[in-house]
């Protein structure tokens, strides 16, 4: 894609977000300046400024753009905060939470997916940003306590093991099963370490989080 061609096609991305809902100014600079084709599968690269979830391998799934900036706005970012991101995927959302945040660390089971968005990651030297292999449901408790704690996958209840990371005063954001399918959820952490109640923020469409490592890339399926 020529430069020009790039440039307007960035400008429609950034109006989609908008007409999507994504409206907070700190988030839309995130994703502008955050290539979602540095992420994406080689074969996919030419949708990725398309607000469509993509393949990935392991069977997993890139988040559609508006998710991710809903899902990132909702955890209003300020710029000082420490956040664990369980379920990292390919990397693109702990990047765009990396333009923000003071620290970012991303976990997945898988180990092929952690390893190529370590090295996109690396690729755009976005140093607040570090992934990491890992079982969602125990956290990362050598960086904790987190500010914030973002789930991409649903959960019937928070992990104990999170709920202790999350530091006084800070939010976890997880899909919470539900009779009707994962209702996005967002929890404030009081000063005294317990949970209030949690705020839905609608509907989501995300799988259950799983236990255990994929340590063996070679285990995955998929390009």
């Amino acid at each position: 894609m020529r430069e020009g061609d790039l440039d307007q096609r960035l400008m429609r991305f950034v109006l989609e977000m908008r007409q999507a809902g994504v409206t907070e100014p700190k988030v839309l600079a995130a994703m502008e300046r955050t290539p979602r084709a540095a992420f994406a599968p080689d074969h996919m690269a030419a949708l990725a400024l398309d607000d469509v979830s993509l393949p990935l391998p392991c069977g997993q799934i890139m988040t559609k753009p508006s998710l991710v900036g809903r899902m990132v706005t909702a955890l209003a970012l300020s710029g000082g905060e420490r956040v664990l991101e369980i379920g990292c995927g390919s990397g693109y959302q702990t990047a765009v939470m990396a333009q923000i945040a003071a620290r970012v660390t991303g976990l997945d089971r898988h180990v092929r997916l952690v390893t190529a968005a370590r090295a996109a990651l690396g690729k755009l030297r976005l140093d607040p940003a570090q992934t990491y292999l890992g079982d969602g449901r125990r956290g990362w408790v050598q960086a904790a306590p987190y500010d914030r704690i973002i789930l991409n996958a649903a959960v019937a209840s928070l992990p104990e093991p999170l709920v202790e990371q999350a530091a006084q005063g800070g939010m976890i954001l997880a899909p919470m099963v539900g009779p009707l399918g994962p209702r996005l959820t967002l929890w404030r952490v009081g000063m005294d370490g317990a949970l209030g109640s949690g705020q839905d923020l609608g509907a989501v469409a995300f799988p259950a989080l799983s236990e255990g490592l994929i340590a063996a890339a070679e285990e995955c399926s998929g390009p």
